[in-house]
């Protein structure tokens, strides 16, 4: 009989090993700590892992920026959280509605959860079936995840709290409902996936590229000291800017010649990859993705109608 719970307890062990994010916190600035995911895809040898998420430490408690991709992620964030320091949750801040950013919101329940009124929205209508193609995507990393709707309504603007001070911006560039925040103690700023740096962006609900090129004018022009990409190395120099600038440019230019010249998307999606992203990670599979999420707007406004 001992010999059977020895090797159930055993075969426990082996599953908690096997679905352990081993989240490592790593401090950028004065009380400002990073979670930085991988660049890689989505799967199930990462559980979805591809995301950078945070946390400040306040005077008065902590305030966590992005909870992760899954359930097991925020608890494995508030278990690392806690290995910093013993200040309460304060509140939570989530960048957008996208999977990979909020489905950790349930190890936060306690805590209020704070988003632009857009972004509830957003996730109140997709959340449901974005959580279904993330179990799809990395299987049982996502056991036991579902979808916790935000609890409180951030707007731009100043947020005094926990005797920090943060500046609130209320963008639109990626999904139409995009936070991005500035910590003006130490001039950190995450901009959520407004920025994606030596990793290609996604385009699924970009209201379009020309929107996205203003949100990131307006972001530069920002007292940052360092910046903090939804996905990607942190930078302290205007490196993600130009690389994400370059190439929303490139692919805006890439579809809008298309549609001028009647190509289909078949011949699009094999567009050589400039030098310069060739080693950005996941060109061609963004660039696929974004022309089939894209083009046919491009194709609407090429076309003339012949009564006219």
């Amino acid at each position: 009989m001992r010999w059977i719970l020895l090797l159930a307890a055993l075969a426990s062990a082996c599953v908690h090993a096997e679905f352990d994010y081993a989240l490592q916190p790593r401090q950028i600035a004065d009380g400002v700590w990073l979670f930085e995911g991988s660049t890689d895809n989505f799967s199930q040898a990462n559980g979805g892992n591809i995301v950078n998420t945070g946390f400040i430490v306040s005077d008065q408690g902590v305030l966590v920026i992005d909870t992760g991709p899954s359930k097991r992620y925020g608890e494995a964030m508030r278990q690392a959280i806690a290995k910093v320091t013993d200040k309460p949750l304060l509140k939570v801040m989530l960048t957008h509605h996208h999977p990979d950013h909020v489905l950790g919101n349930q190890a936060f329940i306690d805590v209020p959860i704070a988003a632009l009124p857009g972004t509830t929205a957003l996730l109140a209508e997709q959340g449901d079936a974005m959580a279904e193609n993330m179990y799809r995507l990395v299987g049982d990393w996502m056991r036991g995840t579902e979808v916790v709707l935000p609890t409180e309504e951030l707007n731009a603007g100043q947020l005094e709290i926990g005797g920090r001070s943060l500046q609130l911006l209320a963008l639109r560039g990626h999904t139409g409902a995009d936070l991005a925040i500035l910590d003006e103690q130490t001039g950190v700023l995450f901009a959520g996936d407004l920025l994606f740096y030596q990793r290609a962006l996604t385009t699924p609900g970009t209201p379009g590229l020309d929107t996205w090129l203003a949100d990131l004018d307006q972001l530069q022009q920002l007292p940052w000291q360092q910046i903090v990409p939804g996905h990607g190395p942190v930078a302290s120099d205007a490196g993600p800017f130009a690389q994400m600038r370059d190439y929303l440019t490139w692919l805006d230019g890439v579809m809008r010649n298309g549609a001028e010249q009647g190509a289909d998307m078949n011949e699009l999606i094999r567009v050589p990859i400039p030098e310069r992203f060739a080693r950005v990670s996941l060109s061609r599979y963004e660039l696929i993705r974004s022309v089939s999420h894209l083009y046919p707007r491009y194709e609407r406004a090429a076309m003339q109608r012949v009564d006219q």
